[in-house]
């Protein structure tokens, strides 16, 4: 068994001929990287940028891939193209259980060896790290954890109907809702896509009936789960949530209802806490300008990991500049950088936290209290809890529901019938 000393021994001599392959190796050729994501928003935009800047600073040649729209969904387009093409990026933003279906197809390179050189098994908590790895092997490395059940709400409109505070439970909240539509004001500003209904969708799967029954319903597809009288109560909620969005709601993106937010035209936004970043891309302060809430979720939090996996590519340079990215993205630079502009918080522990606001504060409590008592929950909405086939089949009976008259009963029935189909 290796002794305190060995081990910290061998971590820098690991780390120092980590270092000084990709110095030999960048010295044939500067490290070459094209980055296929979706992060083109304010908030976005600016912590995408963070990340090219570092990789520039360190001698790599960044070659961009924004594919706006869709939650990701137009990026993983474009990424499937590309990879049929036999023309993959170096890495591209995917997450979750895509990870593991990219690597079962032999598309992904292994990390081991930078992950070795910085320690990634140490740094990064279990229930991330296991999501990067395929075999045992890092393929993919975290950019960040986003916590996807957030209320965002301005406070001089809440205090138009005596509000000062967001609302704690699903009935608090249509009483509130109910209270601003009367006063004229729309309660929810939202985007009519199918994500961001399932966004709203498993947030109150979630706080009507607990992580418990999340995990049954969306990891473990438990039939019974998904037609049960939870889920009905589910779509009962989704239903009272339809009336309280305003009319032009339909395909809207998620960035301008956070706009409705900040410019006062709605009184909440229920939205991952990227919507965060565009608050204070606009020099909003929180507290202030805006209040951040976790949505009521029973003590839960819903995770969504943003991470970056290396797809196998020729050329001494693209892979040079893989490796950089990688151990650019985990290290604690970055890091504190990155998820100080995104809104989310570091993946990676031991981040200082004094750049941090009350927000992110709040949200690393509650990842850690969540982690210790079993309620961290994989996002199905974001890609997190299961397959793509599943996740398309659970958005189009949420998005069919949310814009038609369809009954609470039948949706659930609906559900479990696209999940049994697509499973």
């Amino acid at each position: 068994m290796l002794t305190k000393t060995h081990r910290g021994v061998r971590a820098v001599a690991l780390s120092t001929v980590f270092v000084g392959g990709l110095a030999a190796f960048a010295a044939a050729a500067q490290p070459n990287a094209e980055v296929l994501h979706w992060w083109t928003s304010g908030g976005e935009a600016k912590a995408a940028a963070a990340l090219k800047a570092d990789f520039e600073a360190n001698g790599g040649k960044w070659n961009d891939m924004a594919v706006a729209g869709g939650g990701g969904d137009a990026a993983m387009t474009v990424l499937r193209s590309r990879v049929l093409a036999g023309d993959p990026p170096a890495a591209a933003q995917i997450k979750g259980p895509n990870i593991q279906d990219w690597a079962k197809q032999g598309a992904l390179g292994s990390l081991d060896k930078v992950a070795a050189a910085e320690n990634w098994d140490k740094v990064l908590p279990p229930q991330i790290s296991s999501i990067m790895k395929f075999n045992g092997k890092y393929v993919a490395v975290p950019v960040n954890v986003h916590r996807i059940d957030w209320f965002w709400a301005n406070p001089q409109v809440l205090a138009k109907v005596g509000a000062t505070e967001a609302p704690k439970t699903w009935d608090e909240f249509n009483a509130l809702a109910d209270k601003l539509k009367a006063a004229g004001i729309t309660p929810l500003a939202h985007g009519g896509q199918p994500w961001q209904d399932a966004t709203i969708f498993e947030t109150v799967v979630m706080g009507l009936n607990g992580a418990a029954f999340f995990k049954k319903a969306f990891v473990d597809l438990d039939d019974a789960t998904l037609r049960s009288d939870g889920m009905v109560k589910v779509f009962d909620q989704m239903r009272k949530i339809r009336g309280y969005v305003d009319k032009d709601f339909p395909g809207r993106e998620w960035n301008a209802a956070t706009q409705m937010v900040m410019n006062g035209t709605a009184a909440m936004q229920l939205m991952g806490d990227w919507a965060k970043g565009e608050f204070l891309a606009a020099g909003k302060v929180p507290g202030k300008d805006f209040l951040c809430a976790p949505a009521p979720t029973q003590n839960g939090y819903l995770m969504n990991v943003d991470s970056f996996a290396m797809f196998n590519v020729k050329g001494d340079d693209k892979q040079a500049g893989q490796m950089l990215l990688a151990k650019l993205i985990v290290g604690e630079k970055f890091q504190e950088t990155f998820n100080t502009y995104k809104g989310s918080i570091p993946a990676r522990l031991g981040v200082p936290k004094d750049k941090f606001d009350a927000c992110a504060l709040k949200s690393m409590d509650d990842l850690n209290a969540t982690i210790a008592s079993g309620t961290l929950m994989p996002s199905m909405a974001h890609e997190m809890a299961t397959s793509g086939a599943v996740r398309g089949a659970v958005l189009d009976v949420v998005t069919q529901h949310f814009n038609s008259s369809m009954t609470s009963a039948d949706a659930a029935k609906k559900l479990a019938d696209a999940v049994k189909l697509a499973k």
